[in-house]
């Protein structure tokens, strides 16, 4: 099986009080829905908004909406920095502190009665998407006319560093648990597996407890290895089962525990995806911690509360091994951001010449050639028989490099040149 075992930096974040930060001045909604930014904006500068409002619709496929996370006054548009590090246009609200609501979120008492339909209608019109770090709409998955047999629950969390879904199967198993029988039941789907990793004992403890009532559901133990966690693995894994394109086309959905308490909220309150819980650790913070916060947020100013300056050291959206650093200091909180990372700065890694050693072929979990791509950089016919768009830029390829070659990036690269020679091809 391809893949590491590395050091996890888990326990500084998990020891430690989750944080709520729940007021900020302003946010900044990133109008952005997957990689699309092609958005029909529905607010103007001067406009009063409340808590839940639609402020943004995509425009072509998997039409997900986009909702203020606070109450206030539209004052401006701006670009802010995205997770991938992307400058992206956002909404500025400037926060009345008064979370004045959209709509009120009535509970409902049972979320498994829901038809097929209004499932669905629910998940879109919600704005629920993977927050495993994808962003994908959730409600696609359901809409397959394919059986479903398998709801594969992603608990994994196997990149070093994070606790985000950690913190939320702590606080909230027993309506995670509800959510999975509901889906189930709406979906007519025949079992469902939470997949954690046979390590994490307080986990395997916290699902213990509750379990024993759901009969559909079960737990799987999977490796500490990364990257367990990505879908491909885990599918192939827990149900020893491949596929060509998505999971679907062998019955199977798969979906990260923080989307399933995104659905949970969706279910029972009818209520948007408007806050998430990231962890902030890293060896240059002196209490990591999870901190719930509102979409839109500076991550900066999370930090500032932190008592952290964070000009004086590396800050990365997401874990190590997939983020991306963050050159400067307008990083906003989106729902598919799991973490904040904040690294000492130290002595760059210099690279090196490479060895033709192939380590990063033997790692590589989605069985490419990481080198011979960055070798072809220049030659797009012969970079897409390598098929770069196999890659999930997991990293191990740059982390296992005796040369310190930041072969990722390389592969990030091929990856857009395919696309846009495939598109210059279509348009020809």
């Amino acid at each position: 099986m391809a893949g590491l075992k590395l050091p996890k930096f888990k326990t500084m974040s998990i020891e430690q009080e989750v944080f709520t930060f729940s007021n900020p001045k302003f946010v900044y909604i990133p109008l952005i829905s997957g990689n699309d930014m092609n958005l029909t904006v529905l607010t103007k500068k001067g406009e009063y908004v409340k808590k839940g409002e639609i402020i943004a619709k995509r425009k072509g496929n998997f039409r997900i909406p986009i909702h203020a996370s606070v109450s206030g006054k539209v004052i401006d548009f701006v670009e802010k920095t995205y997770l991938t590090g992307e400058k992206v246009k956002c909404v500025v609200i400037e926060n009345d502190f008064k979370e004045q609501m959209e709509r009120q979120y009535e509970p409902k008492k049972l979320i498994s009665t829901y038809t097929k339909e209004e499932f669905l209608a629910l998940l879109q019109d919600n704005g629920v998407i993977g927050m495993g770090g994808a962003g994908f709409p959730t409600y696609v998955k359901y809409e397959s006319k394919e059986k479903i047999h398998t709801l594969l629950v992603n608990a994994v969390e196997c990149e070093p560093y994070i606790t985000a879904d950690h913190v939320v199967i702590q606080k909230y198993c027993e309506a995670i648990l509800e959510t999975i029988d509901a889906i189930l039941e709406i979906n007519g789907i025949d079992e469902a597996i939470i997949a954690i990793k046979k390590t994490n004992i307080e986990l395997k403890e916290i699902f213990d407890r509750y379990i024993g009532t759901y009969l559909k559901v079960k737990i799987a133990f999977v490796p500490d290895i990364y990257p367990m966690g990505w879908e491909r693995t885990l599918v192939r894994q827990v149900k020893h089962v491949e596929y060509r394109t998505l999971p679907i086309e062998r019955g199977i959905v798969v979906n990260n525990i923080s989307t399933i308490y995104a659905i949970y909220e969706a279910l029972k309150y009818n209520k948007p995806v408007m806050e998430r819980f990231v962890t902030f650790t890293g060896d240059g913070l002196k209490n990591p911690r999870n901190v719930l916060l509102k979409v839109g947020t500076s991550a900066f100013e999370v930090l500032e509360k932190l008592e952290i300056d964070a000009r004086e050291y590396i800050v990365v959206a997401g874990g190590p091994m997939m983020g991306d650093a963050i050159l400067d200091e307008e990083l906003v909180i989106t729902p598919n951001l799991n973490c904040v990372l904040v690294l000492k700065k130290g002595l760059e890694d210099i690279e090196t010449t490479c060895l033709r050693c192939g380590k990063c072929v033997e790692v590589c979990p989605a069985k490419i050639s990481p080198v011979m791509i960055r070798d072809h950089l220049k030659d797009p016919g012969y970079l897409s028989r390598l098929q770069p768009l196999k890659c999930v830029e997991c990293g191990l390829c740059s982390y296992i490099c005796p040369a310190k070659i930041r072969v990722r990036e390389s592969v990030r690269e091929a990856k857009k040149i395919v696309k846009e020679r495939a598109k210059c091809k279509s348009l020809s």
